[in-house]
């Protein structure tokens, strides 16, 4: 312990990271279902030196010390920060997707895929924006951080060369997440547009009562963010964007595009986990859900099923840990949907517990959720939409704290939001 408190205060007074610490071994998973000569058949893993990862953890509070994150990032963004979560962000696009069909808008909205995000971070890029943010000791140690790294791939037994890193943050550790965010700080937004980014998720929206000009808007938010890649050298993949119009109507909105290449429309598309469908019914994301859920009951079957030698408690705890928190992610937005939607799920979990207790035909669903202490669906989503309410309310982030905030006084349509769930 002494020894390493002798080697992290000299790199802190010396402005110099350990060349030693900075030799990553990539460790190449194979992807399920891939032909294993493909390259992209493979999942990389970086591991990093265990003694370099504690210093980082060291040197990022002395960073945030410096200089808070409320500061370095823009309040639009949500990932990997303390109580910004992935719900809360899809939450504000759900209200401005609210907003526009209550009052008779389209809302055009493009959801882009950045290209190896990560891994194309330009390092002369990085360090300009770091020297104008941080104090020069702790800037000198992130510049010694970031230049002459290496690599070496390992598959199986076989080990490759050792080979330079040339751009990216690093893999695996812990500055490269907080070192992306302040690299991608200034992403251009507009008045006219609602931006939403989770790490390098970004979505893009916006509202009119005429689609083109809806569509003009975002073109014209597109056009600066073209020009703030081409500036920091980030590129976006065309193919896996998507652009979707958000209407009670059968209209679309004109076409978008980027680099001169038109952004695909689709009529659904999942970001952050959830499925927005464009009338926004979540009748997509909850037949998605089921999917999921019927694949994991039959991949689980042997350890809950009745040929399983468990006790009845210890199939329930692994329903609650294995199979629950599919359906129950998002269930303070998707919960909104109409009943008839939920009762998917509704069913699902009944039929469940009936299998996990082999129950008789003659025990009633209600009486097998008392027993076991199972809340329904519909019990779930209040609770669950409450403490989210209660949660937000607080927040210091005024994007979060107006989440339940924005009531649409007449409201045109005899629909349930997100905020009705808790009343």
């Amino acid at each position: 312990m002494i020894l390493l408190t002798i080697i992290y205060n000299s790199i802190l007074r010396l402005g110099h990271f350990p060349l030693q610490w900075k030799y990553a071994l990539v460790i190449m998973i194979a992807k399920p279902g891939k032909p294993p000569q493909h390259t992209n058949a493979y999942r990389p893993i970086s591991l990093l030196p265990l003694l370099s990862k504690i210093f980082e953890r060291l040197l990022i509070t002395r960073i945030l010390e410096a200089q808070p994150k409320d500061e370095m990032l823009p309040l639009h963004q949500f990932g990997f920060r303390e109580a910004h979560s992935t719900i809360q962000q899809c939450h504000r696009l759900v209200n401005h997707i609210k907003e526009s069909l209550e009052t008779k808008k389209v809302c055009a909205s493009v959801f882009l895929d950045i290209e190896q995000a990560f891994d194309k971070v330009w390092h002369q890029g990085l360090l300009y924006k770091l020297r104008k943010l941080l104090p020069d000791q702790i800037f000198l140690i992130l510049k010694s951080y970031i230049t002459d790294r290496y690599f070496q791939v390992k598959i199986e037994d076989t080990l490759s060369q050792y080979y330079p890193v040339q751009s990216g943050v690093p893999q695996g550790s812990v500055l490269g997440p907080l070192l992306y965010l302040v690299y991608t700080a200034d992403i251009p937004t507009t008045a006219d547009t609602l931006i939403a980014t989770f790490a390098d998720d970004t979505a893009i929206m916006s509202s009119d009562t005429r689609p083109h000009r809806a569509s003009e808007k975002l073109q014209q938010h597109l056009n600066a963010l073209q020009t703030w890649l081409d500036q920091w050298r980030v590129k976006v993949n065309n193919t896996k964007s998507t652009q979707i119009t958000f209407t009670t109507t059968h209209i679309d909105c004109p076409q978008t595009t980027i680099y001169n290449t038109p952004i695909p429309i689709r009529h659904e598309v999942k970001y952050l986990g959830l499925h927005f469908d464009r009338r926004l019914t979540w009748r997509a994301h909850i037949k998605a859900k089921r999917q999921q859920l019927n694949l994991r009951v039959k991949k689980y079957y042997w350890l809950i099923g009745k040929n399983s030698q468990l006790s009845v408690e210890n199939k329930l705890l692994l329903y609650k840990t294995i199979i629950k928190p599919v359906w129950t992610y998002g269930v303070e937005l998707w919960g909104s949907s109409k009943p008839s939607n939920t009762k998917i799920l509704q069913a699902f979990q009944s039929k469940t517990l009936r299998l996990i207790t082999a129950a008789p035909w003659f025990i009633n669903n209600r009486t097998l959720h008392t027993d076991l202490c199972i809340a329904s669906i519909k019990d779930v989503i209040a609770a669950t939409a409450r403490k989210s309410r209660d949660r937000n309310s607080q927040h210091h982030n005024q994007l979060i704290a107006h989440l339940y905030s924005q009531p649409i006084a007449n409201r045109r349509l005899q629909r349930r939001w997100p905020e009705d769930l808790v009343e």
